[in-house]
């Protein structure tokens, strides 16, 4: 699906919210009816700026960040958000908001079991909050949106809740905010996995990952050892994300509020989503990595604020490489599957093997995006630089330990519509037909319950939910598809489309979210409270 087919008009969007009205109520026969309409997922920024050549900048690895102690079973960082200056475009400078100066934030190595302490100290002009996505964190770290890390120029009548800029102010009693400094713990007590870390401020998510306030953090434990997958040189995290650049250099971004202080949202044209021209991978545009003719595992996150990707590995000759999934959102599959085109909608992750041993030495493989058009339609590529003998095998089992959720042990089932409406005098993004308020209980479930929730879209809405991983079981009443294998925390709802899901509740109490992770969608309503009791 090309760009021009993903604008999005306010028309348009309320068409969809009105046809919506009919397709709750038909449930999942009915959305199937309309899962052949063509997506609505966002509003192209163009770049005033000239752009560089793709496949000539290296690709950069993200630093790994050391820790300032590793006694007592825990290992400590810190981490100082702040502005800095990146070189994005070859000779150009960007300023950018970074965890630690660097764009992406630094990587998290983590250990199964081996909880992580991280100390975030706010110099940013403007109020922050660290979430874990796809981290199962107790409830006070896990990043609630009015869980403020206040500046310290920041007012004391900054207040304890959110803006709430499209339907009215909102005060948020349980709010618990910080100055300057906040502590988060992560225990890490979850299957081996790539999750990121990002900004998760009410009302103003997008733009400030949009700035760059995003890492990663991956976990590991030692049975991945025993599968001889691909690691060292041959393992690459790849954040791919959209960006526009404006004619100094500066990042370009439609807010209503450039300062992300009074006035939350975007202009018009980008309220289903904004989409970037530029196509980075680990913050590099359309960059080349030089490998060996042997297999690589690549680490793959979406880091997009609204743009989605059909991925698509092609050699010199047109031949299309096997993407084999190992893996999904919270870990390992039980058994590879093997794709030729991989979806991969804003904060999926997916784990795969790419074999380029069948590609000469002087050979290239350019990695695609099928849903892109002009210079989206190339995200970096490969160069094949010496030959290697082969010694990693795909392993024909990769892990035993995915919960058997079945539906009938499910103690409630829930359905929940995701759509366009109406908010307070604008327009924005609703569940079951109302925006976000911090202070409205929305979903109570009971610790450990073990539930099946069917989510109806009107666009493309990936839908994410904290604490906890769920398994797919059926999209528009048929069966899941193949990428939809494994442990995930993220679902991509295609137009018109529902899907049922199964997850236990696991872990924690507390207050958690559940939200669209259009970044966009998310700012404009499209979040609601999950309390685990």
């Amino acid at each position: 699906m090309s760009e021009p087919q993903l604008q999005l008009s306010r028309r348009r969007l309320l068409a969809l919210g009105g046809a919506f009205g009919l397709l709750t109520a038909g449930g999942l026969a009915s959305a199937a009816t309309l899962a052949h309409r063509p997506a609505g997922t966002g509003g192209l920024l163009r770049s005033a700026i000239e752009l560089p050549p793709a496949f000539q900048v290296p690709l950069p690895r993200p630093q790994v960040l050391a820790p300032v102690s590793t006694t007592g079973g825990v290992d400590r960082y810190e981490i100082t958000q702040r502005e800095a200056v990146a070189e994005i475009l070859p000779g150009v400078h960007t300023p950018v908001w970074t965890y630690g100066g660097s764009f992406p934030g630094p990587t998290i190595e983590a250990r199964r079991g081996r909880p992580a302490v991280v100390t975030h100290r706010n110099e940013l002009p403007v109020p922050t909050v660290v979430h874990l996505h796809g981290g199962r964190t107790p409830a006070e770290f896990d990043g609630y949106p009015t869980d403020f890390v206040l500046p310290a120029s920041w007012p004391e009548s900054g207040g304890h809740g959110g803006h709430g800029g499209h339907g009215g102010t909102m005060a948020d009693p349980r709010a618990v905010q910080s100055r300057v400094v906040r502590e988060y713990t992560f225990p890490n007590e979850q299957r081996a996995t790539m999750l990121w870390y990002h900004d998760h401020r009410m009302d103003y998510t997008a733009p400030a990952i949009w700035r760059g306030l995003a890492g990663l953090h991956i976990i590991r434990e030692d049975s991945e050892k025993a599968l001889e997958l691909p690691d060292g040189e041959r393992e690459l995290p790849l954040v791919i994300t959209d960006r526009a650049f404006a004619a100094d250099g500066s990042l370009e971004y439609p807010s209503l509020d450039p300062s992300l202080r009074d006035r939350p949202g975007v202009q018009e044209p980008y309220m289903a989503g904004v989409l970037g021209d530029v196509i980075l991978v680990n913050g590099a545009p359309w960059p080349v990595h030089e490998v060996a003719a042997v297999r690589h595992r690549l680490r793959v996150l979406n880091g997009s604020n609204a743009r989605h990707y059909e991925l698509e590995a092609v050699d010199q000759d047109g031949r299309a490489l096997e993407l084999v999934q190992i893996g999904a959102d919270q870990g390992l599959l039980s058994a590879p599957v093997t794709h030729r085109r991989l979806p991969l909608a804003p904060a999926e992750r997916y784990d795969l093997l790419v074999d380029f041993g069948a590609v000469p030495v002087g050979g290239t493989v350019r990695l695609l995006n099928r849903m892109g058009s002009g210079r989206t339609r190339e995200v970096m590529a490969f160069r094949v630089v010496r030959a290697q003998r082969e010694d990693t095998p795909v392993p024909q089992t990769l892990a035993t330990d995915l919960p058997e959720w079945r539906r009938e042990e499910a103690v409630r089932t829930r359905e929940f519509a995701f759509r366009a409406g109406r908010m307070g005098e604008g327009h924005g993004w609703l569940i079951g037909g109302r925006p976000f308020d911090p202070a409205r209980e929305d979903v109570g479930v009971r610790l450990g319950d073990l539930e099946v929730w069917r989510l109806i879209a009107d666009v493309h809405h990936p839908i994410h939910l904290h604490l906890v991983g769920f398994r797919i079981l059926s999209r528009g009443g048929r069966a899941p598809l193949p990428h939809d294998a494994g442990l995930k925390d993220t679902v991509s709802l295609r137009p018109g489309e529902a899907a049922e899901i199964i997850s236990r509740f696991d872990g924690y109490r507390g207050r958690y979210l559940f939200h669209c992770h259009n970044a966009e969608h998310e700012d404009m309503g499209m979040m609601a409270n999950l309390e685990v009791r």
